[in-house]
């Protein structure tokens, strides 16, 4: 978060600081966009997030912030809990909290967050789904003549693991952003953040047979650069990507928890098994910190230790 200067406070919150969210809400999310630079999707989350948070303060007939206190707090992450939420999903809401109080510090509105004192979900058991070398095989050659657009949907799916990229990033995409001559494209990440990622040959030649036989047809007389577009020329939502990876998954029986951040991790712990540096993965990945891409030696090793179980003589 960019350091900016704290206006004065006083030691303890005003009494009757206002909990209305068009006061404070609409703001925190223009602070996030203009001055933390996060991506839409982003603050959409927070956004959300937020809202939930603001609704169940409302149920339970809080009226200023200065009732907010860690009791309250905990209480909210319990009912989380008892949703049965994921613990990834519980640590992403109690983190657009944070930022939403350290904001209001920020403001003066209130002189400390309580929300601090919060310890998020211990996530050391979360493990990323991944594919196998032989599965992604299978769903990158899934698409076929039966299909409306296999070319597309091959090159889609070869994208995403050749780069480990997201699927917010892959609607992005440019044609002025791919060089197929010097195998790599420029990807706009989180926070606006610009990377540039290596295309395999298997993946420039997907690119090149869809946008020389297939996109041509889809665009039509349409003015566009985006390079994945719908059958009317319109770029590829995130929800579009997302349902066309689960399609094929299905096609080939994997499970339903695959999606395209499936590719992603799959890229990422592969890359690993095969001997990438942790810090050059990062900076495929765009990540922020490097604990974040450590995930994936945990994956690895893993992998390895049920390679071991299932084949050693005394596993």
């Amino acid at each position: 978060m960019p350091p900016r200067k704290r206006p004065p406070a006083s030691s303890t919150a005003a009494p009757d600081s206002p909990l209305n969210p068009a006061t404070h809400r609409g703001p925190f999310l223009d602070y996030l966009r203009a001055e933390c630079g996060m991506a839409a999707n982003t603050i959409n989350a927070y956004s959300n997030d937020l809202a939930q948070f603001l609704t169940w303060l409302e149920g339970r007939k809080v009226r200023s912030l200065s009732q907010i206190d860690l009791q309250l707090l905990s209480a909210f992450l319990d009912e989380l809990h008892s949703r049965g939420l994921a613990a990834t999903t519980i640590a992403r809401r109690l983190v657009g909290i944070k930022m939403f109080f350290r904001y209001l510090v920020l403001e003066g509105v209130v002189a400390e967050s309580t929300a601090e004192l919060l310890s998020s979900p211990k996530l050391w058991q979360y493990l990323p789904t991944v594919m196998s070398p032989e599965m992604v095989d299978r769903l990158l050659a899934a698409p076929g003549p039966h299909d409306s657009y296999p070319l597309r949907d091959r090159a889609l799916l070869t994208v995403l693991y050749a780069t480990g990229c997201r699927a917010s990033e892959l609607t992005g995409l440019r044609l002025q952003d791919v060089r197929l001559d010097e195998s790599y494209c420029r990807c706009l990440g989180k926070g606006n953040k610009e990377r540039i990622v290596s295309l395999n040959p298997v993946a420039v030649l997907a690119l090149e047979t869809y946008l020389n036989r297939e996109r041509p047809g889809l665009v039509g007389h349409r003015d566009t650069d985006a390079v994945f577009v719908t059958r009317t020329g319109r770029p590829l939502s995130r929800v579009m990507i997302w349902h066309l990876v689960k399609k094929y998954a299905a096609r080939i029986g994997c499970s339903r928890q695959v999606s395209p951040h499936t590719l992603r991790h799959s890229f990422a712990t592969h890359m690993l098994a095969g001997g990438a540096d942790i810090r050059a993965l990062q900076e495929m990945l765009g990540h922020a910190s490097i604990r974040t891409t450590q995930i994936y030696t945990q994956v690895e090793h893993s992998r390895l230790k049920a390679v071991h179980t299932k084949c050693h003589p005394r596993g």
